[in-house]
């Protein structure tokens, strides 16, 4: 699979991502959970071409502050964080992020658009001890959305 093409007239060609994104270059595809339960597993480091169902049909742990309307997309998803550290979601939209720990949600520390050109819209980081955590997707604006969750260098 190749990276998302470039979406502006702006970048004639798609940049590579800086290394601690480099997964973002070769998504697999993933179907995304449509609740807690099914929640789709993601790998620190690989990056996905998530496969979004409707938000009307996706159960979500935790209300999401900006869900979407009735024509968005959503999912559920799960993620190990092996060693505590700061670690940052990447998305190719705007949609609304949540990361759960325990249910509960864990607090954002930085919030930045992707750099210019590498298909990265939206890069959100957290401070995370090691455990498992829930990554929400809301109010997505199309079914397909590349995403990848990666630590951080210290």
């Amino acid at each position: 699979m190749q990276a998302p093409a470039a979406t502006n007239d702006a970048c004639p060609a798609v940049v590579a991502p800086p290394a601690e994104l480099s997964g973002w270059a070769s998504p697999r595809p993933l179907d995304a959970g449509r609740d807690e339960t099914h929640a789709a597993m993601l790998t620190p480091g690989v990056a996905v071409a998530a496969r979004l169902p409707s938000t009307r049909n996706v159960r979500y742990v935790m209300r999401p502050e900006k869900p979407g309307g009735s024509v968005s997309y959503g999912g559920v998803f799960a993620f190990t964080v092996a060693t505590p550290g700061r670690y940052r979601i990447a998305l190719g939209s705007a949609a609304w992020i949540d990361v759960l720990a325990q249910r509960k949600p864990a607090a954002s520390v930085a919030h930045g658009h992707g750099p210019a050109c590498t298909g990265i819209r939206k890069m959100v980081d957290f401070d995370l001890a090691a455990g498992r955590y829930v990554l929400q997707i809301a109010g997505n604006g199309s079914a397909n959305l590349p995403l990848m969750v990666t630590k951080l260098p210290a």
